[in-house]
């Protein structure tokens, strides 16, 4: 099912829950880019993992929604490989932000422990706690 309408808009009825949750530039961004990707593949997971992957390259996880990054670029190392499948995903998490906006982030999602955690803890922990929220757990 296309994720966008006849005038090119975001069908929210067919967005995954953290994007029915974030701002309509990533709607549109997912939602484009998976109807390109449908398109091209024809194929809905690697049109997801496409869409999921430009949008990664735009926006990142925070909780259980998607926030616009200060600067386009990878977030991860496999955004960072130019092979499918290959280095450690974030989870939508920038790990490649600095250590000062994770921890910005830990803060503005109450993660306990915080002020202890090496940058790469930092990442694991808002990880985790994106996918609890997003899990509803």
């Amino acid at each position: 099912m296309p994720k966008t309408n006849s005038q090119g808009n975001p069908r929210r009825e067919e967005l995954p829950e953290t994007l029915k949750k974030s701002d309509r530039k990533a709607q549109d961004t997912f939602a484009k880019t998976y109807d390109s990707a449908m398109d091209e593949y024809d194929d809905a997971k690697r049109a997801s993992q496409t869409a999921y992957a430009q949008l990664k390259h735009t926006h990142e996880k925070v909780g259980d929604h998607w926030e616009e990054k200060e600067e386009y670029g990878d977030s991860d190392d496999r955004a960072e490989s130019s092979g499918r499948g290959r280095g450690e995903s974030a989870g939508g998490v920038n790990a490649n932000a600095s250590k000062e906006h994770l921890y910005q982030q830990a803060q503005e999602l109450d993660i306990e422990g915080r002020s202890d955690m090496s940058k790469d803890e930092l990442v694991e922990a808002l990880r985790k706690e994106s996918q609890r929220r997003t899990s509803g757990s």
